[in-house]
């Protein structure tokens, strides 16, 4: 947690801080990996750092594999970075990702929830499963 995720998307840094996960151990009953080797969850087996993304609640899940096969941490939620950019286009994108009821959700709201971290910021399952995580970024 703490660490920044950035995404270069369309020419543009979208940034968000880390500030809840969950960490799952392959043995664990919630885990993806308990269930085993498929296709679909591969990257949970693979090498420290490989980003495992699936489809829950309606939407993109961010997680990356960690110490171990089948080990992984789900990123809950994040808060846009620098949170101090009130008007920035950074913000002005998140919020055009990420609307409520044709309103603007509060900047500390943009990536509150696993699905909403991953809209916020672009990121979808096609593109970044079984992708190696490079610390910081995503170009």
């Amino acid at each position: 947690m703490g660490l920044v995720l950035r995404h270069h998307l369309d020419g543009l840094w979208l940034e968000s801080r880390i500030i809840e996960t969950e960490a799952y151990l392959l043995e664990e009953r919630g885990s993806h990996a308990s269930l085993g080797e498929t296709p679909s969850r591969r990257a949970l087996f693979m090498e420290a750092g490989t980003i495992y993304m699936y489809y829950a609640r309606g939407g993109d899940s961010f997680n990356f594999s960690c110490h171990g096969p089948g080990n992984a941490v789900l990123v809950k939620a994040g808060i846009p970075h620098p949170p101090d950019l009130r008007d920035s286009e950074m913000l002005q994108v998140m919020h055009q990702r990420n609307p409520i009821n044709g309103r603007q959700r509060e900047p500390g709201k943009l990536c509150s929830g696993q699905t909403l971290f991953c809209k916020a910021l672009g990121l979808r399952v096609p593109d970044w499963n079984q992708k190696r995580l490079i610390p910081g970024t995503l170009e």
